[in-house]
Parts: structure tokens; sequence; C-alpha cells
């Protein structure tokens, strides 16, 4: 049993993550300003997990930019925090668009407060959440780790750069273990319905977009360019299932935890495309619900595939995707269909 620091653990994965954590047997210090998630969520996942929130899961209302707040992350147990997963951040690629420096803000001065706060705690252990877009326009598919970092939009740029920050600590002092996650599109819900993704305001994700159109809530979905060279016109991606997310992280954890100074860099994804449209008609299925939808001009920052060539994620750390398409629609409606106004309902 370990002491973990998750940033932005009441956040969309950093609950899964959490549950699972808790379900590993740690014990759990969850660091979140609660800016796009709710603060019902911690109680949910103790619920979940068949623990008291006090228990084995501690809650600090704060920001990683504020070092008040990371110390009493940091002391938050005597003996101390063995490791961080670092899941806040902003990750709306159209409003990182729009607002470069609060992406810039949140995302890298964030990283480097946190880190900064590691070091002095004597704290050397992190799972940091990366990203896909870090690719940019890739120039083979499936992607292997091996391909240039060339973002393409501020959101990927500010997880480049905290990537290149990670790497620039490792270098300057020994002892640093560290697990770069590159993940793909994560998508889906707990199976129970408890807890799941529940953007604030229009989504700009496909799922809660979807989902959102399945329910009633919005009248038709917007698919962003249907002209990219695909076999449809739309995009494709390579969604991945929460749940299959969180264990990825558990799993990198544990390596880091079992080996001596190391620096990884895995992409976590199922190594399946799907394109917008058929997420559309396997929602539609999921759901028994008509999904009305127009086609718009193409977003900026979007490219027309990334798919995750994951081999090395399943080398290292024995991982891989246990749950499909079919499954994800299935959870992810459940969800929607379950809080269709999200959380704030209750």
């Amino acid at each position: 049993m370990a002491q973990l620091l998750i940033t932005g653990g009441a956040g969309f994965i950093g609950s899964h993550a959490c549950l699972v954590l808790l379900e590993a047997g740690h014990r759990l210090v969850v660091l979140d300003n609660f800016s796009n998630s709710s603060e019902s969520v911690p109680a949910r996942v103790a619920e979940l997990s068949g623990i008291s929130k006090g228990q084995r899961l501690r809650i600090i209302h704060g920001d990683i930019r504020n070092r008040e707040d990371l110390d009493l992350a940091f002391n938050a147990y005597t003996d101390g925090i063995t490791a961080v997963l670092h899941f806040a951040g902003l990750k709306a690629v159209a409003e990182s668009i729009k607002d470069p420096l609060l992406y810039w803000d949140v995302n890298v001065n964030g990283s480097r407060s946190l880190l900064q706060a590691m070091r002095s705690y004597g704290c050397r252990t992190i799972v940091f959440s990366s990203s896909a877009t870090v690719y940019g326009h890739p120039d083979q598919m499936p992607i292997p780790e091996s391909a240039k970092v060339k973002p393409i939009n501020p959101y990927g740029k500010t997880k480049a750069a905290v990537e290149q920050l990670l790497n620039d600590v490792a270098e300057s002092e020994p002892g640093w273990r560290i697990a770069r996650l590159r993940y793909f599109n994560p998508v889906g819900a707990h199976p129970s319905g408890l807890i799941g993704e529940d953007p604030k305001g229009v989504p700009t994700n496909l799922f809660p977009f979807i989902s959102q159109v399945a329910i009633g809530k919005l009248e038709k979905l917007k698919i962003w360019g249907g002209d990219w060279p695909t076999p449809d016109g739309s995009c494709i991606r390579d969604y991945i299932h929460v749940m299959d997310l969180a264990e990825g992280h558990k799993a990198a954890l544990d390596v880091l935890l079992m080996g001596n100074s190391q620096i990884l860099t895995l992409n976590l994804g199922s190594g399946l495309g799907y394109s917008v449209l058929e997420v559309v008609a396997a929602f539609s299925r999921a759901s028994t619900k008509s999904i009305p939808y127009i086609i718009s001009e193409r977003r900026v920052g979007d490219a027309a595939c990334t798919v995750a060539d994951p081999a090395l994620a399943s080398k290292i750390l024995n991982w891989q995707t246990k749950r499909n398409l079919e499954q994800i629609c299935k959870d992810c409606w459940k969800w929607q269909e379950k809080y269709p106004h999200g959380y704030v309902q209750n």
C-alpha cells in the first residue's frame, strides 16, 4: 500500500483511476479545484470502493499552481506521499486555440509547481497524463512512441512541453521514476453508471455530445468535417474505455514502484480506429435512439486519423484494453440515462 497524490482526481479520468487505486488498497489524497468536475464525485468513488470518504480518500479543494495547497496535499499523511498521478489540467483543443495563455499557465506552470513541490518533499515518482495530440499529423499509422512530437494546437503543445520538462528533471538528478502516458480518446463510464464524463457547457468531445443528443438535451450532433481522407470522410480515432485507461495508470505506477530511476513513454490505446460515423451508428444501437447530425466545416487543430500502436505498453506494463466499442457505448449511455443532467442534479 502506498500514499498517492492524485491531482485532478475528481475529473473524468482521475475519478476512475482513484477507484482502481482504492480497490488496489492504496491511500489517496485528491487535489482538485473542481473547475471542471463535481464535489460529489469523491463520495461516489468512495461508495463504489466500499470505504468511507475519509478512510483512505482525503480531499483538498485547491490548485496545483498554489504552493500552500500543494503543501497541504503532501502533508495529508504523516508518512508522506509515495507517488503522484498527475491528471490536473485543461484539455479542450478549441479552447486552447482561443486562450493559449490560460492553457500554458494551468498545464505547464501548474506542472512546474507540482514538480517543484515533489522535489521539496523528496517524492520522485510521477505518472503524467499526456496525450496523443503531441503527435499532431503523424507520418505513420498506427502511431508508435518513436513518432515525431509535433503538436498542431496549443493544448498538444502544452502536453509536449510538460513531457520535455519531465525529461529535463529526470536528467537533472538521480532517483526520478517517471511515466509519460500518451493516451488517445478516453470515453465510456464506470459500468455502474455512478460516475462518468460531465463536461461543463456544450461538449467538445464526441461521446458526451452524442449521448446528450441521444437523451434529448441537445438537438443534433455537429460532425467536424465530412471530407477528411478517410473511408467515410469523417475523422478516425482510437477510443479507449476510461476503465481500461485507469487500469493502465495503475499498471504504470506498479512498474515505477518496482523499479529504479527510469522514464517511460507509452501509448495507451486500443490500436483500433473508428470513424465518427461508425461511432454514431454504434451509439445508436446501444441506446436504441436516433442520433441526428449535421456535417460542419473542419475544426482547426484536428487531424484526420490517430490510432495508437499499443505494443510497447503491452510489453512493459503487461496491459492491454479489454473493453470494445460496444461496451464503451453501453456504459456511456447507462451513465447518461441515469444522470441526464450530470452531477448537478444530485
